[in-house]
């Protein structure tokens, strides 16, 4: 990226992105609609950092603030996901290629999942600054590298051992998946679905409207079934904060 640019960096929770704003240089805070908006720099680059709170409605309006009252030229939304499909492991990382709204439904008046008035389904990430996300995860999840940032048995309590980085479709909606009925609904549904999450197509959608390049980034916490709450807390902890900061680190 280049650091002439104001880079727009959030997560749902803080957990997602306390460990970025501790390491900003230069941080100010500014606090607007019930959020606290963090400028500093990431080395040289000008970055706005800030927690949206969780689900759709939340994500959307934290990110037309960072647009509108912070005038950032990009976006990139980190946190965690539940793993959908069956090559996706705790532990792994899914830099989305496109997201979808899986809740949407206007039919019959529009096909299933298709944005009414936009007559959009998929909304699409920035290609390259996606790629070299991707590139960057691959070179952190190298074993030397990955042991210098958690420990083996950290990594073991989660049964983590070669985690991967996917490239591909991430589903987005107001539910948090604690079931296999849910999971398996949506795999139906949405095949192609790598993940499932609270922020990231709403996320998209606004940034497509506005016109900005953005990218989501979501490590994988647990297997969207019955054993996803107990991980989720424990995980988000332990692994996803050390992940987020890495990730960003690289990136910049």
């Amino acid at each position: 990226m280049q650091a002439d640019k104001i880079i727009g960096i959030l997560g749902a929770i803080p957990q997602e992105v306390n460990g970025i704003i501790t390491h900003l240089k230069n941080r100010s805070e500014h606090k607007i609609g019930n959020r606290t908006y963090y400028q500093g720099y990431i080395n040289d680059q000008k970055v706005v950092v800030v927690y949206s709170r969780i689900g759709k409605v939340a994500a959307a309006a934290t990110v037309a603030t960072l647009l509108l009252e912070f005038k950032v030229d990009s976006i990139a939304f980190i946190g965690v996901a539940g793993g959908i499909h069956a090559d996706v492991k705790v532990g792994d990382v899914v830099v989305a290629k496109n997201l979808v709204q899986y809740d949407m439904d206007a039919s019959p008046l529009r096909p299933k999942f298709e944005i009414p008035l936009l007559g959009k389904t998929y909304f699409d990430t920035d290609e390259s600054w996606s790629k070299e996300t991707c590139d960057h995860i691959e070179e952190m999840f190298g074993l030397e590298n990955l042991y210098q940032l958690i420990t083996p048995s950290e990594l073991a309590k989660f049964n983590i051992t070669t985690p991967k980085v996917h490239y591909g479709t991430i589903a987005s909606g107001d539910q948090f998946f604690s079931t296999s009925e849910q999971k398996n609904n949506l795999k139906a549904q949405l095949p192609d679905a790598l993940c499932v999450e609270m922020e990231g197509a709403a996320v998209a959608q606004v940034c497509y409207e506005f016109g900005v390049p953005f990218i989501v980034i979501r490590t994988i916490s647990d297997n969207a079934n019955e054993e996803a709450s107990f991980s989720f807390q424990s995980f988000v902890e332990e692994i996803s904060l050390v992940y987020g900061q890495e990730i960003i680190n690289k990136m910049f």
